[in-house]
């Protein structure tokens, strides 16, 4: 049985119940709004691959992670899918609650079963536009179809709900919403998750999700209205819409639950922020303990009256 440690509440009483781990800052797409997961090299830097976060660093990781309450995987990238363990990855986990994955998707038709079968649960995947002009445009290359099919392999192999992740940006795809809505609704147990865009990479394009959300409203038999996060969520003629919020909304960052690792291996208290990075590389279980709780005594909400 596993030893019970106590839970990770930073100093903010914010209780840590999720790991969003990077395992590469590669990538096979140079999407225009790309934040890297707030890490500070490109993750367009092919070297970047020489200092990835070990297979047997997350399975300890995770192990620690568990006895403290962490109860949700999201492993992110970069791409994921382009490291040749991923399914190891997963596999070497311990059980628990939710394992997923957000994905470009390009390469996940090739996977999907397969990651299923390791123990992955979910996949959220980017898909901005359902025109391949456009999506040449937002991400730099030709693999509209790819994702297409991968969105249809996902759904066929059970990594359901699959959340399609649509960045909204003012004058390229904002007048796509319908069409997603319905291409969800068709593909499947699928939900579209539409997203403002967080500039901080000096793209222009924000929308106001306001007036969004009010449109969305108007059509919708229920609106729900999610515990965190100040998200609701629509359902509209079948389909299911969240509108996700993260830009001064200091209520998202009040209920944040969630740690973070970099692809290189350290520990990181919020997206926008890099102070306070604690290495684990190679750290024994017993030593991940402590690595854990000090990363968590640093935590500080971005957005917050009081920061």
């Amino acid at each position: 049985m596993q030893n019970i440690h106590a839970p990770l509440i930073d100093p903010y009483n914010r209780k840590i119940t999720s790991l969003r781990i990077s395992i590469t800052q590669r990538c096979n797409l140079s999407c225009i709004y790309c934040h890297g997961e707030g890490e500070s090299i490109s993750p367009h830097t092919p070297a970047r691959a020489q200092s990835e976060i070990s297979r047997a660093t997350i399975a300890v990781l995770v192990r620690a992670a568990l006895a403290h309450g962490v109860r949700r995987i999201k492993f992110t990238g970069g791409e994921p899918l382009l490291r040749s363990d991923f399914a190891d990855i997963i596999s070497n986990l311990p059980r628990m609650k939710d394992i997923s994955v957000t994905t470009n998707g390009t390469l996940l038709s090739e996977c999907a079963h397969d990651l299923a079968a390791a123990g992955l649960h979910r996949v959220n995947i980017s898909l901005d536009t359902l025109q391949p002009d456009r999506y040449r445009c937002i991400t730099g290359h030709d693999m509209l179809n790819s994702v297409l099919d991968g969105v249809a392999a996902a759904v066929d192999a059970g990594l359901t709900p699959v959340k399609l992740n649509m960045v909204l940006l003012s004058g390229t795809n904002d007048d796509e919403i319908w069409d997603l809505i319905d291409f969800a609704r068709e593909s499947g147990d699928v939900i579209l998750q539409i997203i403002e865009l967080m500039d901080f990479t000096g793209v222009s394009g924000r929308v106001d999700m306001g007036g969004i959300e009010d449109m969305l409203r108007a059509r919708a038999s229920t609106v729900v209205t999610r515990e965190m996060h100040r998200r609701k969520k629509y359902l509209i003629d079948g389909a299911e819409v969240e509108v996700v919020r993260p830009i001064d909304n200091s209520e998202f960052c009040a209920n944040c639950n969630r740690l973070r690792v970099t692809a290189c291996g350290q520990l990181k208290g919020c997206l926008l922020s890099n102070d306070g990075l604690v290495d684990i590389s190679d750290a024994t279980e017993d030593a991940m303990h402590a690595l854990l709780e000090k990363a968590v005594a640093m935590r500080k909400p971005y957005y917050s009256p009081d920061v």
